[in-house]
């Protein structure tokens, strides 16, 4: 079985620790021997800045993105992905195939300069929001759960005209719908589980995953405990989010 695995927060250790490597000692829990162990064909890597690194910058998500290729992309046995063709090439060669992806907006500010270079460095999938408000949507612990901004709207379409792929995990409620409503392309969840089956915040409604099902989408899912059960997690838990997918 080939895997397929849209996030891991790999390149945001490496932005707070400089020294860990991906293929070396220290490295992240997502490093090239588990990604062989594990047949991965597809790993994301998602560029994301934390709170402590606020107010966020451009400059500090192109950080991200230089990290990247230094630690990840420049390794003999990945294959960069930016297009269809990169993933068949890495397929058929046996490489583990990353692509770029971000996680949160903030540092764009709706600049459609910074999204177009974001998509030129092989920037792939975009969600708009970590779990607080920002200038283009409300995340899943805004108390107010607004849903888009007039700018978040706009952004939205300016990523399907690119052939970016929306990701929706992260956002309100209502700013799900909003961003479903705008964007005329398949959606993705990259990290997100079934609320049906554990009521978490951000895990997803059952029509929230019809819409997403019905759109061509994807769903990843996370095995983030507290995303999975209420307690303890184990891999029983995990198969009845998978279960319970399948069944919408």
């Amino acid at each position: 079985m080939k895997v397929i695995d849209s996030h891991c927060d790999a390149i945001y250790k490496m932005l707070l620790d400089p020294k860990i490597d991906f293929d070396g000692d220290p490295s992240p829990d997502v490093n090239y021997a588990r990604l062989k162990q594990g047949n991965v064909v597809l790993q994301c890597f998602a560029v994301y800045l934390p709170e402590q690194f606020a107010p966020h910058q451009f400059a500090q998500m192109l950080e991200g993105i230089d990290r990247f290729h230094l630690k990840i992309a420049s390794h003999p046995g990945v294959e960069w992905v930016r297009t269809r063709q990169d993933l068949e090439r890495a397929v058929c060669s046996g490489k583990v195939g990353a692509m770029l992806t971000v996680e949160g907006a903030d540092a764009i500010q709706g600049n459609s300069v910074y999204l177009r270079t974001l998509y030129r460095l092989g920037v792939r999938m975009l969600s708009l929001t970590w779990n607080f408000g920002n200038w283009a949507a409300d995340g899943v612990l805004e108390p107010r759960n607004g849903g888009l901004t007039v700018k978040g709207k706009s952004f939205v379409k300016e990523c399907g005209e690119l052939g970016m792929l929306l990701d929706i995990s992260h956002l309100s409620e209502r700013a799900f719908w909003d961003a479903a409503e705008a964007c005329a392309h398949p959606l993705a969840a990259s990290h997100s589980n079934c609320a049906a089956v554990c009521p978490h915040p951000r895990n997803l409604t059952d029509e929230q995953i019809v819409c997403i099902i019905r759109r061509g989408g994807i769903v990843g899912l996370t095995f983030v405990p507290y995303f999975v059960a209420n307690g303890s997690a184990t891999m029983a838990d995990l198969l009845r989010h998978i279960d319970h997918v399948a069944s919408l």
